[in-house]
């Protein structure tokens, strides 16, 4: 069915383009058939006085001219008609967008104004895929303010253009339409992200893109959500951003950004969509969204219930040579997590007039519980001497967090020209308990037994406040500025307690109680310009300059920390050369920043687990990096090529590095992980995505990125080389369109050695009971998947639909670590959720004002009227 009604859609656009065609028949003319009243367009403007005052209660009628087939002669039909508000503003929705439409307004003392409306499409190519989110795009138009002058004038022509498209390399991005991904039904944006090139997902349901964690964005802003949180059913798009331009923070996305784009109502009336599920572990999810608009308004509510339950498998071996002393360990692990995470979200979007926008959203009032609990039996050896022990994990984790959104959006008459502005704020607080039982055993008795236990509690609170303003220039240009100020505030107080064999005290351990505050504020600004230098060459060119400073405080201990990082500037340079009507080449070139965050610098050492003891260090300095990356795209038909080579250079790279230090609450030698500055690290590869319809029912898409990385750690090690190493992943994925309403999609991807990715901004934490992975001092073996996915959809427009999702199906997901360096060596391997099975029941819902139609509609669109 979206099939056809796709078709009849290209069919009716094309209609619209060739009316625009001298000689060519009126759109209106004789226009039959389901879409004759085709009602997506949207027309707004402000009626003033030659004194740029707004006329109240002007006089607005929409007419569509027609062919009166009995005489032969043109006449006009009322479409729709309106007052134009105390401002001056008027507005039209949902007007016929394949007729010859025009505007008359009219008021006592006034000249009458008169000019014609007309919907263009892009010119369509033979040969090549019809741009459907650019047709889309184009049936929205700010006629301007339209001045009553008492002197005639020329009537005007408005024409109404604009661009999206399902596959699309802009100039500092990439865009994939994800609206009409099938098997993603009741799923979350990880679901999404699995299928989307580029995107690397883990078996943690982590994201990475070309190996590094990028930083999300939804609708071009920051946000506090993980992608876990966030419904498959209302993102429209999803932008993958491997290069960054000024317009960006210039620390915290060195692996780029991914922007999730949400789907808009543009209907009065009232539409949403319910999903529940559950897997074959226990895990369920009750995930709604709701939206409603009716005139000025526009409310959204999101809910989310979800219960958790995850199983995972691992084991590890680690070898060293502390001072002579030749130890092992070698652990195996089950670890089960029960928990339950609610999240409700409401925004509210107040058009104040046609050309401001407010906006205001808020989540409260949920969060989460966790409670992980984790068997390891641990086997070590000491210079010969093996001693078996029991570890028995029991914690508990809460997080309650709160946040709002404010915003707006002006636009001006001039198109292109807008302000916009955002203060954003999230906060919350978090606590959590873990009490660590070792039994020590020999000939199957327990000789002793150790028991640690932790307990923490923190708040947290992030504002960001933003300023944005763009203009138009010649040549199809902008000038883009900016400002932004970002303060983050961190609390924690943690208390650390060990009852050591044969004791039945408890000692408060000093040196593992971290208790802490700290703040960190990043101010920048921004400029950047582009344009085009020729019909064929376009060009972005812009400088971003931001300064940081933080403060820290152990509080047991009063030890302040703070540093200033002076004002530090960082250009970006995109170029595009259009080849051909069907091919483009981009380049790109940005310089980035890395700062390392106040776990990374304070030199407390954690040995809350004391297979895992971990310390900041205070010498840290900030670490730079330049990108550059050439691209080439092609279209033809319904296939999209693309291929890409990057290359990133990063000085004094921030990585974590096992070392051999004295351990403070025993004093042995001990190994201890921190973060160092290597001297640089080097990436590049080569990337290739083809996305095809080979079928009327075969969508397929695929992805392979060949890429070479080395850390360079002489500075720390001379003696230890972390050789350059080739690596390639690979995704694969099939969408097959079935009779009777049946649809099915098979994907797989694949992982070569590579080595361990670097996370930026990380924290002090690792896997439990396994030592934190370097990446400097480590790789990651091969590995791949298959899922499969099955989707029934019935009852009336698909409202309804079952989905039957197999994750993981040959069980070959398992992660082994390998990592290694001065005096030890280490392999670790961990599966997640192995063969997951999940059921998903989806309903959308909605339904229009029909009243509120009837009062703005004189004869326009009541037969198209369709439920989104």
């Amino acid at each position: 069915m979206r099939k056809i009604l796709a078709t009849a859609l290209i069919a009716l656009l094309s209609l619209s383009v060739f009316a625009q065609v001298p000689g060519g028949p009126p759109a209106g003319a004789g226009a039959r058939g389901p879409g004759a009243n085709l009602n997506q367009g949207h027309v707004f403007g402000k009626v003033i006085d030659e004194t740029g005052k707004p006329v109240e209660f002007a006089s607005v009628v929409l007419l569509k001219i027609t062919v009166d087939p009995a005489t032969k002669q043109a006449k006009d039909i009322l479409v729709k008609a309106q007052t134009a508000e105390l401002n001056g503003d008027f507005n039209f929705k949902e007007i016929p967008v394949n007729a010859r439409l025009k505007i008359k307004i009219s008021f006592v003392g006034y000249k009458n104004y008169e000019a014609t409306v007309a919907f263009e499409m892009p010119k369509m190519e033979p040969g090549v895929q019809p741009d459907m989110m650019k047709m889309m795009a184009a049936f929205e138009k700010d006629l301007g303010n339209i001045k009553l002058a008492q002197d005639s004038k020329e009537l005007e022509n408005v024409v109404v253009t604009g661009t999206k498209s399902l596959v699309e390399m802009d100039i500092d991005k990439k865009s994939f339409n994800v609206a009409q991904n099938l098997v993603t039904t009741g799923g979350t944006a990880i679901d999404v992200m699995r299928n989307i090139p580029s995107v690397q997902v883990d078996i943690d349901g982590n994201v990475k893109v070309r190996n590094a964690n990028p930083t999300l964005f939804i609708d071009g802003r920051p946000t506090s959500l993980s992608m876990d949180q966030i419904p498959a059913d209302i993102i429209e798009k999803v932008e993958v951003i491997t290069n960054p331009s000024a317009k960006y923070d210039a620390s915290g996305s060195m692996a780029g950004i991914i922007n999730i784009v949400l789907k808009k109502n543009k209907k009065n009336g009232y539409n949403g969509m319910v999903n529940v599920g559950a897997d074959r572990f226990g895990g369920s999810n009750i995930m709604g969204n709701f939206s409603y608009q009716q005139n000025k308004w526009n409310l959204t509510a999101t809910l989310m219930n979800m219960r958790v339950r995850n199983n995972s498998i691992g084991n590890s071996v680690r070898s060293s040579d502390l001072g002579g002393i030749l130890s092992s360990v070698s652990q195996e692990s089950d670890n089960k997590t029960q928990g339950v995470m609610f999240f409700p979200r409401v925004s509210a979007d107040y058009a104040a007039s046609n050309r401001t926008t407010l906006t205001l959203g808020a989540f409260f009032g949920g969060g989460g519980q966790f409670k992980p609990t984790e068997d390891t039996y641990i086997s070590s050896s000491v210079n010969g001497l093996t001693t078996l022990s029991h570890r028995v994990s029991e914690s508990s984790r809460e997080f309650k967090p709160a946040g709002f959104q404010a915003g707006f959006k002006h636009t001006y008459p001039k198109a292109g020209r807008e302000l916009t502005g955002d203060l954003n704020y999230f906060g919350g607080t978090n606590k959590g308990d873990g009490t660590f039982t070792t039994d020590y055993v020999k000939n199957n008795a327990i000789t002793g037994t150790q028991i640690q236990k932790n307990l923490g509690s923190g708040t947290n609170a992030f504002m960001t406040v933003q300023l944005d303003y763009v203009t138009p220039i010649k040549n199809e240009g902008t000038i883009e500025t900016g400002l932004r100020a970002q303060i983050n505030d961190l609390a924690n107080e943690n208390t650390n307690t060990l009852k050591p064999v044969g004791s039945d005290v408890y000692k408060t351990i000093t040196s593992a109680s971290t208790n802490y505050e700290s703040t960190n504020k990043v101010y920048a600004a921004y400029f950047s310009i582009s344009g085009k230098a020729s019909k064929t060459l376009s060009y972005k060119i812009g400088l971003r300059g931001e300064s940081s400073e933080y403060e820290g405080k152990l509080l047991n201990t009063n030890q302040a920390f703070s540093n200033k990082y002076p004002l530090s500037l960082f250009p970006s340079i995109f170029l595009k050369k259009d080849l051909s009507k069907t091919d483009q080449l981009q380049l790109s070139i940005t310089r980035r920043v890395n700062r390392p965050n106040f776990f990374q610098i304070i030199p407390f050492v954690d040995y809350s687990d004391s297979l895992n003891i971990q310390r900041g260090n205070a010498d840290l300095v900030p670490e730079f990096t330049t990108s550059g990356e050439l691209s080439y795209s092609k279209s033809q038909g319904a296939a999209t090529f693309l291929v890409s080579g990057y290359y990133k250079y990063t000085d004094n790279l921030i990585t974590r590095y096992l070392k051999q230090e004295t351990n403070p609450i025993n004093g042995k030698l001990d190994l201890i992980n921190t973060f160092v500055n290597a001297n640089s690290s080097i990436s590049y590869g080569l990337e290739f995505t083809y996305t095809n319809k080979l079928q009327t029912w075969w969508d397929l898409t695929a992805n392979v990125n060949m890429y070479n990385s080395k850390i360079n750690i002489s500075n720390i090690d001379a003696t230890q080389v972390n050789d350059p190493l080739w690596s390639v992943f690979g995704k694969l994925n099939n969408t097959f369109i079935l009779p009777k309403k049946w649809s099915i999609q098979l994907s797989g991807d694949y992982q070569g050695k590579t080595n361990v990715p670097v996370t930026q901004n990380q924290g002090m934490q690792g896997p439990p009971g396994m030592q934190t992975q370097s990446s400097s001092q480590g790789y990651i073996e091969p590995f791949f998947g298959i899922d499969l996915a099955i989707k029934k959809s019935f009852l009336k427009n698909d409202m309804a639909s079952l989905t039957l999702a197999f994750n993981d199906l040959t069980r070959s997901r398992g992660n082994t670590r390998v990592s290694f360096g001065e005096g030890f060596s280490q392999a670790s391997y961990r599966l997640s959720n192995p063969q997951m099975i999940r059921l998903t029941f989806s309903l959308r819902f909605g339904k229009f004002d029909m009243s509120q139609m009837k009062k703005n509609n004189s004869g326009g669109g009541m037969d198209s009227m369709q439920m989104q």
